[in-house]
């Protein structure tokens, strides 16, 4: 007897989806629309829950390999490379996947559609899931995504994991009152900023999933939205995959947004306009929908459709998948935890140093370990993370880190947050026993900032502390006042940020030796920032975002427009500017070659030697920016338009190849209709961005060029 079509492997998933589903009853197709669909026994189609995560590793699955968080891997401006670590990502979570069917487990985060990456843009350092994020441009956003995507879905016929790109699209706080927020934006400031980089991940990647956001968009919900999931998503980008709901974003439909009556009403919105999987319960009502005539069976066949698509390109329904051979012993191997710590050691951003580091671990006989995030196992993890094997601690790096004999002092200092405790003692209980260490120590590392439990998800809004957006940008809690009391020492000190977002941290920067960014660098990252502090390796990580000096530098936070945000719309000077990060060493650029005039719709090629003039082996980031010199719809400053991270011994010296795509010399209109609107363009190439407060920083002005299109 003939296979079915859907068994048939030698058909294409298209028809072996259609083939499937009209096999099904109505109320069999309506069950397969819920992310914890169940089976359907007489089909051989096995349950499946959708959810599942992998921002920065595999999580909420128990033991995997825990990279830095998202923002931390943007900082390491490496397209191949993170393509590497969402390799390793797709690897374990097949080997869990296979064990997990094995044991006949198919539970939530059981499964191969990972709701990874969050390629929304970090407009408002104050948004508590920036760090989720690859920071706040579009053009860095979009490679990444795309270089993240590729990495899960893999290369060949089948997925290795369906990847999915979320929150479609305007989407970036406030988290309280995301439920019915809604989000006005200019058609410019749509498709000049927020659009861009799912627009990549679709076009490009091939992404297999689209996740709506909670909030409306210029009055549409976005998770029913005709103008984002119908005309923009499907018509204008030809999106092939299924639309995932975020967990409860359709019944805020009726319950917060209002715009629908009911459950039945809110689950026939969302269906007519393309979510195909609702994480929730409202699609419980799809069969009241369809009895009231608000939905046909024709709508809901089309969702099943999308969704069995989905899961026969990722094997399930062959006898012997692509992957069905990894095994679980690869999971958190130690190959994977090494690429883990050497991903921390890339991510990391050096600040400030004013020649104190790296450290001399031989003339050092005590160091003091001070603060919050010193000894903390939360700051290392982020949020949306699985459980490692092992954890390294910055206290515990800095033990393994200095030479046999050398006294290391340890205080807490302060309580995370907590200016006072429940008892009526004050937070600040350490802060003399902090002093007396520091009093007796060569240096201090002193470790504050924030952990996921302070910036993150909608939080308790009673709360100012619990997760979810920051107040404000200051160190929170009395973190100043124990800075200040450790700086006033007089002991050289070195500030250790744990932080998913921007911080304002001018006063350490006038009055520490030395500030390094450690996000929250994996399971691994006391260890990662050790080799850097006593110069096992080199700082290389940039800032994906801008450190503003004052949260009152910045717009509303609820106020979409994108004027006077992020680097390409900021005016002033910013704390520490996008793209900025030092290194142990110094470089030179020569020998830059670019062209006079191209033609429209041509690339501008640029090449450029860069050296490495100092006496540390490093791994430098060549950044190229465009300026638009004529068309009146131009960003305000600048956007960058490529980049390439360089690995450079001593003296060596490398030729890059840079390019300007034909979009990065397109103009957004009013309209939204990008178009060139431009015959004259300057580039900049250098290590940083080209405002005055990065020159400042690094002491190196990029080398600038201009051409015109014929």
């Amino acid at each position: 007897m003939d296979k079915p079509i859907y068994l048939n492997e030698d058909c294409s998933a298209e028809d072996r989806a259609k083939d499937l589903v009209s096999r099904m009853t109505l109320e069999e197709k309506a069950t397969q629309l819920l992310h914890n669909a169940p089976a359907i026994e007489r089909l051989h189609v096995p349950e499946y829950n959708w959810w599942n995560e992998g921002l920065h590793g595999v999580a909420r699955a128990g033991t995997a390999t825990i990279f830095p968080q998202a923002i931390a891997l943007a900082a390491i401006f490496d397209e191949e490379y993170l393509h590497e670590i969402a390799d390793v990502i797709s690897t374990e979570a097949r080997a869990k996947y296979n064990e997990s069917v094995r044991q006949n487990d198919r539970d939530i985060y059981k499964g191969l559609t990972y709701w990874a990456p969050n390629i929304n843009i970090f407009r408002d350092p104050r948004w508590g899931r920036g760090q989720e994020t690859y920071g706040e441009c579009p053009y860095l956003t979009s490679r990444l995504g795309v270089a993240y995507i590729k990495g899960l879905q893999g290369e060949g016929k089948q997925l290795k994991v369906a990847a999915c790109a979320k929150h479609f699209a305007v989407h970036s706080g406030p988290e309280k009152g995301r439920h019915e927020f809604d989000a006005i934006v200019s058609q410019k400031d749509l498709y000049e900023t927020y659009l861009p980089a799912f627009e990549a991940c679709v076009r490009e990647a091939e992404v297999e999933s689209i996740m709506g956001a909670y909030n409306r968009v210029n009055g549409e919900p976005s998770c029913g939205s005709k103008t984002l999931l119908v005309d923009i998503l499907r018509t204008d980008w030809g999106f092939k995959g299924h639309v995932v709901s975020d967990c409860g974003a359709i019944c805020d439909f009726h319950n917060h947004h209002k715009v629908t009556a009911n459950a039945a009403e809110s689950a026939a919105l969302a269906l007519k306009n393309g979510c195909d999987v609702n994480c929730g319960n409202t699609y419980l009502h799809l069969m009241q929908a369809y009895q009231d005539g608000l939905v046909t069976e024709e709508d809901i066949s089309r969702a099943a459709e999308r969704l069995m698509r989905t899961r026969i390109r990722l094997g399930v329904f062959d006898e012997a998948g692509e992957y069905d051979d990894i095994p679980y012993e690869i999971n958190d191997s130690p190959e994977h935890r090494d690429k883990s710590l050497e991903a921390a050691r890339k991510s990391m951003v050096l600040l400030k140093n004013n020649g104190l580091l790296p450290l001399n671990r031989s003339a050092i006989k005590s160091i003091a370990v001070i603060g919050p995030n010193a000894d903390s196992q939360n700051m290392l993890k982020a949020n949306y993370f699985g459980t490692a094997s092992k954890y390294t601690t910055i206290l515990e790096g800095v033990h393994e880190a200095v030479a046999p004999g050398t006294r290391v002092y340890y205080s807490e200092g302060c309580h995370l947050v907590q200016s006072t405790v429940e008892d009526g003692a004050k937070a600040n209980d350490r802060a003399s026993e902090a002093i007396a260490m520091a009093e007796r120590s060569d240096v201090v590392i002193l470790c504050l900032g924030m952990d996921a439990n302070l910036e993150g998800e909608e939080g308790d809004p009673n709360n100012p502390y619990a997760a979810g957006d920051k107040q404000d940008l200051n160190l929170p809690g009395i973190q100043q006042q124990l800075l200040e009391q450790i700086v006033a020492t007089g002991k050289p000190t070195i500030l250790v940020l744990g932080t998913g977002s921007a911080l304002s941290v001018g006063w350490a920067d006038e009055h520490c030796d030395a500030v390094l960014n450690a996000w929250y660098p994996g399971s691994l990252g006391g260890t990662a920032v050790c080799d850097i502090l006593f110069g096992n390796c080199s700082p290389g990580g940039k800032l994906p975002v801008t450190f503003y000096r004052n949260a009152s530098d910045l717009p509303d936070f609820s106020d979409y427009r994108m004027e006077g945000r992020t680097y390409r719309y900021m005016q002033g000077d910013s704390l520490y500017p996008f793209g900025y990060g030092l290194t142990y060493s110094k470089v030179a650029l020569s020998e830059l070659t670019v062209p006079d005039a191209i033609s429209a719709g041509e690339e501008c090629g640029v090449s450029v030697t860069i050296t490495n003039t100092g006496n540390f082996l490093v791994e430098e980031v060549v950044q190229l920016y465009v300026k638009d010199l004529e068309s009146a719809f131009a960003v305000a400053n600048y956007s960058l338009a490529d980049f390439k991270r360089v690995r450079l011994a001593v003296g060596e010296s490398r030729t890059v190849a840079l390019r300007v795509r034909p979009e990065s010399m397109q103009a957004v209109l009013t309209s939204g209709e990008r178009k060139l609107d431009s015959r004259r363009f300057r580039g900049f190439v250098g290590i940083s961005q080209p405002d005055k407060r990065s020159v400042e920083l690094t002491g190196m002005a990029p080398l600038s060029f201009e051409w015109n299109i014929r």
